[in-house]
């Protein structure tokens, strides 16, 4: 291809996405599952040609990408922590193939629930528990002198949909010839929740790269941020659902010196009164309250 005047490739990534992967458990008889879905991309100069030219000489094949997540998920140990793992492969595409210069994993996590037979948890019988899921997302340069650069590491709650059906109110907003709605003392409030938290990981030696990261306690920390927004989602007599979300982020920064910064979206998710006055039925009749969802 010949060169054109002015035109450069300022950054790219290419690799393997959607790489579906369930890991059974089975070192006790009460068996664990992770579904994850897998992202792998990788970047540098080498890649350049490959746009330019057609040429393929430093292209890993996708296939091979994928066929990485599988074998390094079968002797991984740590599979059930999202960064860790994550961790590991951004690491091996380092060490195998010199000329890529980042690496950039993202691990979805699919949830699944252990049944309950007869009251006693099932040893090997789960359920799709609802469409939230845990991912992380992390992006490793190589560095000089052998570092290894964390170029961005972030975890998230994606999806989780909660319900109050008080304890929330809308009042003392603008009103001018726009507004047509209400203010309320009382209200549902319902959002599907996704927040973010960014963590501080300085550069390391590559052979350090895997025992400093396991220092960062992953696990504690998504199920710390997961309680704390569900808490106080549901303890807060909520005025503002800006100020609500504020305690929320706080709360998680304050718990945890690994966290740079937390982010949330909580939109709204709306359930109007049915008017039923037609029907000379009250809104509110011995303690039921009929309304209609907008949107799920």
């Amino acid at each position: 291809m010949a060169p054109v005047n002015n035109v450069f490739i300022d950054k790219q990534e290419y690799g393997k996405d959607k790489v579906r992967l369930l890991k059974v458990h089975k070192s006790t008889n009460v068996h664990r599952v992770d579904d994850l879905t897998i992202r792998c991309l990788l970047s540098g100069p080498a890649f350049t040609t490959s746009y330019t030219e057609a040429s393929n000489k430093r292209v890993v094949a996708t296939d091979s990408i994928k066929n990485t997540c599988y074998i390094l998920a079968k002797s991984s140990k740590v599979v059930d922590t999202l960064e860790l793992f994550a961790g590991e492969l951004a690491n091996h595409f380092l060490n195998t193939y010199d000329w890529v210069e980042g690496a950039h994993v993202t691990i979805i996590r699919h949830r699944w629930a252990r049944m309950n037979i007869d009251g006693k948890p099932h040893n090997h019988s789960f359920w799709r528990d609802g469409e939230e899921t845990r991912q992380t997302d992390l992006f490793v340069k190589r560095g000089p002198n052998g570092l290894r650069t964390v170029v961005a590491l972030k975890s998230a709650i994606a999806g989780l949909l909660v319900l109050k059906t008080t304890g929330s109110s809308f009042e003392d907003f603008v009103r001018d010839e726009y507004t047509t709605l209400p203010e309320t003392k009382d209200r549902i409030l319902s959002t599907c929740v996704d927040a973010t938290w960014e963590f501080n990981v300085p550069a390391v030696k590559t052979e350090h790269f895997a025992s400093h990261l396991a220092q960062i306690p992953f696990n504690n920390i998504y199920d710390s941020v997961r309680d704390v927004t569900c808490k106080i989602f549901a303890e807060d007599e909520s005025a503002s659902v800006q100020a609500t979300l504020y305690k929320m982020a706080t709360q998680s920064i304050q718990n945890w010196k690994w966290l740079d910064r937390v982010s949330y979206a909580l939109p709204n998710k709306h359930f109007f009164a049915v008017d039923l006055s037609y029907f000379h039925l009250m809104l509110v009749l011995h303690g039921l309250d009929f309304r209609r969802p907008l949107h799920i």
